[in-house]
């Protein structure tokens, strides 16, 4: 459970992100960075790459019921882990904190605030925010650990 920091920071910046994005920016109106990133906000009411976007409603309460299972899930595994797992508690305190960033943004407004915009010319990855990159990291850190054996009961 000393792991659960790691969530609670993701949080934080998740929502303190969304959060001053939200009230600065105006609604798909990009903000150049760099040559191929951007802050763009947008609204998603779909799931990740805005699958099933255009639904007709139901699917904000089907993926918050989701999230709200996996993260139960989430939590139960991680209290399970030996302290050596550091790995696996890492990416799993990762992923926590990134579903119940989206978790709270899909309750409280029907969609999850992306703004981090990705782009090659033309090209555009699919936008999305602080969260969505802690899931990915997380998921990243859970495969590496299955790919290494679970090499990862090595002190940090």
């Amino acid at each position: 459970m000393k792991w659960l920091w790691v969530t609670v920071v993701v949080l934080l910046l998740d929502q303190g992100s969304k959060l001053r994005v939200d009230d600065a920016m105006a609604l798909h109106e990009p903000v150049r960075l760099l040559p191929s990133l951007a802050l763009t906000k947008s609204y998603n009411t779909g799931a990740a790459f805005s699958f099933l976007d255009d639904a007709s409603g139901w699917q904000r309460w089907f993926f918050s019921a989701l999230a709200v299972v996996v993260c139960g899930i989430l939590f139960a595994w991680l209290r399970r882990l030996h302290a050596a797992e550091w790995r696996t508690a890492l990416g799993l305190a990762l992923i926590l904190g990134g579903a119940i960033g989206n978790l709270i943004d899909r309750i409280l407004h029907g969609y999850v605030i992306d703004f981090i915009d990705v782009y090659y010319r033309t090209w555009h990855f699919a936008t999305f925010n602080v969260a969505d990159s802690a899931i990915s990291i997380g998921a990243a850190l859970l495969l590496l650990d299955v790919l290494l054996g679970r090499g990862s009961k090595t002190a940090a």
